[in-house]
């Protein structure tokens, strides 16, 4: 069932960019945002996004909605396009809200493709194309760090991404598969060290990162986790900002401290590494897939690497929805998505073109 008329919630930057890239990929978008939004190559609308009542009015006459909202809205926007039988796509890291989608689902009449973003999303398409290479997979890793390029102070941190995002992730309970049992463990923990391109970098379990994978690869797999990538010292500085000054306790007020002291930068950088071991004609084998991506110019701007990875995840989904190479209904797993129709998408290609691998 192919369509075309999809209404992008959420003009921010990544919304923004996810409409015009949706434009550019033949869509008809239309932009709705809280505030009037001017200047913009689509047609836009105004509205209250928290009144269910409004939101259906406008998106009545649309065959899909993305979701570029705050996650707390999400449930209320999922359960509106639901109720329209509309295709529904977000880019929610929250384990709540994904689940209230998977509810959902299982009456949809369109596709419910909640964690489309970097992570959950693309990382978690890439750590299944890896882990398809062995005849049987040990354990899979994703590492993802949305850093500057040039950072300052002891924190050597910006925010570029949503602040109630990175304080949800660094203080909510993280799925893993350890030895084979599927358990959570607190964030901010499992230090270790990663160098790229010979930069070191410091991960540490963050929450959300791999969205349905523990339920996926549950007794398939020996251990699998999802970890945040920093500048060294950052993970030390966090746990006592948010645990020894009590800042979990006040996640909205450590949010616009933190924002306040660390705003966005353009010069940034957006890291993944993904490794995933196993067994091939029962030799032990390592398969890696490191990248580093920086900012683009795209439709005559430059875009920060966090805005177009993340946008462009999405937008690659949905022309693979609309080409009919994804399911029509039902609820979509990240990890379910094939790796090369994605990135051969017009949108997924951005993730060939924006890259610097670590051989150049």
């Amino acid at each position: 069932m192919s369509f075309n008329k999809v209404a992008v919630l959420g003009l921010g930057k990544v919304g923004h960019l996810a409409a015009e890239l949706l434009a550019e990929a033949g869509f008809a978008v239309t932009g709705v945002d809280a505030r009037e939004v001017s200047g913009c190559p689509f047609p836009t609308k105004a509205a209250d996004l928290t009144d269910k009542d409004a939101l259906a009015a406008i998106l009545k006459d649309q065959e899909a909605v993305l979701s570029c909202l705050p996650y707390h809205l999400n449930i209320g926007v999922s359960t509106v396009a639901h109720g329209l039988g509309l295709h529904y796509f977000d880019l929610t890291e929250d384990v709540p809200t994904t689940q209230h989608i998977r509810e959902l689902a299982k009456t949809a009449k369109g596709i419910m493709a909640p964690q489309c973003g970097l992570a959950p999303g693309f990382v978690g398409i890439v750590g299944a194309h890896l882990a398809d290479m062995f005849d049987k997979v040990r354990s899979i890793r994703l590492r993802v760090g949305a850093l500057p390029q040039n950072p300052t102070g002891l924190l050597g941190y910006a925010f570029n991404w949503s602040p109630e995002g990175v304080v949800n992730e660094y203080l909510n309970d993280c799925e893993v598969i350890e030895e084979g049992v599927h358990k959570t463990v607190s964030a901010m923990e499992w230090l270790e060290t990663i160098y790229i391109d010979g930069v070191k970098l410091e991960a540490f379990t963050t929450s959300g990162g791999l969205g349905t994978m523990c339920e996926t690869y549950a007794d398939k797999i020996e251990n699998l986790d999802y970890k945040t990538m920093r500048y060294p010292g950052h993970v030390e500085l966090m746990n006592f900002f948010f645990h020894e000054l009590l800042m979990r306790e006040n996640r909205e007020a450590a949010g616009k401290i933190l924002t306040h002291a660390k705003p966005p930068v353009d010069e940034d950088v957006v890291y993944v590494h993904v490794a995933a071991e196993g067994w091939v004609e029962g030799q032990l084998k390592r398969k890696e897939f490191v990248r580093a991506y920086y900012p683009l110019e795209i439709s005559g701007k430059k875009r920060t690497a966090i805005a177009w990875t993340t946008s462009a995840s999405v937008v690659a989904v949905i022309e693979m929805v609309r080409e009919g190479k994804l399911p029509q209904k039902g609820f979509l797993k990240q990890e379910e998505i094939s790796l090369t129709p994605y990135l051969a998408t017009r949108t997924g290609n951005y993730y060939n073109t924006g890259s610097k691998s670590r051989h150049g």
